[in-house]
């Protein structure tokens, strides 16, 4: 089905809903006692707004791309990451890779610069919030390992979850002062286009499939250095290439 157009004008909006149902799912799971709660304090909040600041401005960043030229394409640009990740962590972590691993990032180089050339859908907009997308999502990558190291005893999936609460807390005020003129517009032309019962199902499940995987890189990241975890999280890039119709 193609995106209404809901999705395309409102994107902090949409990505604040989206933050809305993956903090219900997590509310679920609490009251339900199917995961233990988080015990957190005012401290933890406050390192963990950086964090969520980069997950915000990662997200939207990719999905205002994805409106700009072709998904696939967008994800052969996001298939750079690891370039961010290696080239960051050292100042920012103090982390240091051996020369192998800056040699296997040319084939990255070198396989996104040849898509590029040969991309008919390429688009300076959509590159350039790709590569937005990039080093945001890098940056809430190594600021989990840097700002949230003392708080080992929240696991990935209770992590996540309030990721996505603090979330909120950026998307819905720059949803209101720069989106909220366009709200009903943008509504209508996705419910004549798509009805209103799918574009509803498309956040609902939007939702869900947004939160399960990102819940899962969540457990991933527990597990691994932030180079390794960019790297094998491209995979993903690749099959949307290549799976795309």
């Amino acid at each position: 089905m193609e995106m209404p157009h809901f999705f395309v004008a409102s994107q902090s909006l949409r990505n604040g809903v989206l933050n809305v149902a993956s903090g219900l799912f997590m509310v679920v799971l609490w009251l339900t006692r199917l995961h233990p709660t988080p015990s957190v304090d005012a401290k933890f909040f406050a390192a963990l707004l950086p964090v969520a600041l980069f997950h915000t401005v990662g997200h939207i960043a990719a999905v205002v791309s994805f409106s700009q030229m072709a998904v696939s394409f967008a994800h052969i640009v996001k298939s750079a990451e690891p370039v961010f990740s290696v080239a960051l962590s050292g100042p920012l972590l103090g982390v240091s890779y051996p020369w192998y691993v800056w040699a296997s990032l040319l084939p990255i180089v070198a396989g996104c610069s040849l898509s590029a050339m040969k991309e008919v859908s390429f688009a300076w907009n959509g590159f350039n919030n790709a590569m937005i997308s990039n080093l945001g999502m890098v940056l809430r990558n190594i600021y989990s390992k840097k700002s949230l190291n003392d708080y080992k005893h929240i696991d990935g999936i209770n992590l996540f979850g309030l990721i996505s609460f603090a979330s909120l807390l950026y998307c819905l005020p720059a949803a209101l002062v720069l989106e909220s003129g366009t709200w009903q517009a943008a509504w209508q032309a996705a419910a004549t286009k798509a009805g209103q019962k799918a574009t509803l199902q498309l956040l609902l499940w939007g939702g869900v499939f947004y939160h399960l995987y990102n819940q899962v890189g969540r457990r991933g990241m527990e597990t691994t250095d932030p180079w390794t975890f960019q790297l094998v999280a491209r995979v993903a890039g690749f099959s949307v290439k290549y799976t795309s119709p």
